[in-house]
């Protein structure tokens, strides 16, 4: 990747006073389950929507940790997944090592509706999971399976967030949209739960239950941009709501399985227009609250002074 993109990523959130970028949907996993996620979305498989779906970073792991540090990005995720029974043990102990030879990685782990599920869950937990990946698409489960409640309970009792692709983009699946996931809330109110892609396409629905439980975030992964945009665009008239609630939105990008450069995700946040202190919160704060990192503190002026981050003189900067 060249110098000039990187570059052009660090003055985005150093435009914001920022320490750089919290991202907590990127996808680490044992090679050669990512080289056939990969060959996957090469094939136009039916849960990509048949639409061409180019992967835009497609190194090798080591390259792929180190461009995001070259980017600023000073926490991310390792979302890993199974798609059947008897997987995701064996991806939690994958993730154990990953997480211990890449420490600015947010320890990841999974799940799956199965005998043993509880167990492992808390034993991942104990282990120091920071954060889980459920893929309610992928997996084609009921996130509300019986099998499921006793680990969801461990999860809530732990405060430990959960990264759930639940909407139905880019193609619907059995157990997708906000039902589900509600009966999941309904009795796992304390239940941490970030929606990833802002729930696309049922944006809406999500963004009503996130008003309805203060622990359920959103993530921004791929909303926004013009691949999106094209195939689900969000309703503007709900842009007021995700203003507000500005505090439970957080960075994801699905680095590197996106098929546009990592700085598109960045400047489709930006041209929301919903103000610097908003995407301060987004593009770091918001996540380093959330797993306990150190929060952003503008080094100088108000928002809006001259030469502050939320100046104009600071938007043309980034966008220079």
């Amino acid at each position: 990747m060249s110098d000039h993109e990187v570059g052009q990523v660090r003055r985005f959130w150093e435009g914001l006073g920022l320490p750089g970028l919290v991202d907590v949907h990127t996808h680490f996993m044992p090679e050669r389950v990512l080289r056939k996620v990969w060959a996957y979305f090469d094939a136009l498989g039916p849960l990509t929507g048949g639409v061409e779906w180019p992967i835009t970073y497609r190194h090798e792991e080591d390259e792929r940790a180190e461009l995001l540090r070259r980017f600023g990005v000073r926490a991310f995720t390792a979302m890993l997944y199974p798609h059947k029974a008897g997987m995701a043990q064996w991806l939690n102990d994958w993730a154990v090592d990953f997480a211990r030879r890449t420490p600015d990685c947010l320890h990841t782990s999974t799940l799956f509706p199965e005998p043993g599920v509880e167990t492992y869950v808390r034993r991942a937990v104990e282990a120091g999971a920071r954060v889980f990946k459920a893929h309610v698409q992928v997996g084609a489960y009921d996130p509300a399976d019986e099998l499921l409640d006793p680990a969801w309970g461990v999860l809530a009792e732990a405060g430990t967030p959960v990264v759930v692709h639940c909407g139905s983009g880019p193609a619907p699946g059995k157990h997708t949209g906000p039902e589900p996931i509600a009966r999941v809330l309904a009795r796992h109110p304390r239940l941490r739960l970030v929606v990833a892609h802002l729930g696309m396409p049922e944006y809406e629905d999500f963004l009503d239950l996130a008003e309805r439980y203060v622990e359920v975030r959103l993530d921004t992964t791929m909303a926004f941009t013009d691949f999106s945009e094209r195939l689900a665009p969000f309703p503007r008239r709900a842009l007021p709501r995700l203003a507000d609630l500005g505090d439970r939105v957080l960075l994801g990008t699905d680095f590197p399985n996106i098929p546009y450069p990592y700085l598109h995700q960045l400047h489709a946040l930006e041209r929301l227009e919903l103000g610097d202190a908003w995407l301060r919160g987004v593009c770091h704060d918001n996540a380093a609250r959330l797993f306990g990192l150190p929060e952003s503190r503008p080094s100088q002026g108000s928002p809006g002074s001259p030469g502050s981050p939320g100046s104009q003189e600071s938007r043309e900067s980034r966008e220079s």
